[in-house]
């Protein structure tokens, strides 16, 4: 497992810490506002999120063969956390760490919550993220491209169907989603 820092994807190279764009400086803004809060209200959300998806889609861990138990590390660069999945058919988990120290991992993939999210989505590609470098893999390479092709082979909207985890709760997700969805519509426009 690793415990690596990479470059920030989506970065102009000589874009230095003084000479941000105003449009960076805002994109960063939530990593700014939401640092000082705890993580501890975010992970039963996370718990229920994963729980649900295992449920209902038990065929993606046998799409994930030998990468089922690893650990993959989501870096959403302008959040104050990142996200450790590991799709584990038994006891799957995703939770939500600081930053430092860097959570143990066996692939890291690193983009702006808005690309992430985009992403998972639908509205954006994985293969044109990562040529564009608005993505960024390391690690096991393998591993996120199993990954990548168990959630591809999924039948519906995987944002859809974590909404569906919340139940009684699914209305207000849903409506959580759809701002969400506004927020990122430059990333997804943009690109």
């Amino acid at each position: 497992m690793a415990r690596d820092e990479t470059a920030q994807p989506g970065r102009a190279p000589g874009n230095q810490a003084g000479h941000r764009s105003l449009r960076e400086s805002l994109r960063d803004l939530p990593r700014h506002l939401l640092a000082p809060l705890p993580l501890a209200p975010l992970q039963p959300v996370l718990r229920r999120v994963v729980e649900h998806v295992a449920a209902s889609h038990r065929e993606l861990f046998g799409r994930l063969g030998p990468h089922a138990g690893k650990k993959f590390l989501i870096d959403p660069v302008n959040l104050p956390f990142v996200l450790v999945l590991q799709p584990d058919s038994i006891q799957p988990q995703l939770v939500a760490r600081r930053r430092q120290p860097v959570p143990l991992h066996d692939a890291k993939i690193t983009g702006s919550f808005g690309v992430l999210f985009a992403m998972i989505d639908g509205r954006l590609d994985g293969d044109a993220l990562f040529f564009s470098r608005d993505l960024m893999i390391t690690g096991d390479t393998e591993a996120v491209v199993a990954l990548r092709n168990a959630l591809d082979d999924l039948d519906e909207n995987v944002v859809d169907n974590l909404v569906a985890a919340f139940g009684q709760l699914s209305a207000p997700a849903r409506l959580a989603a759809a701002v969400l969805r506004s927020l990122t519509a430059e990333d997804s426009h943009g690109r």
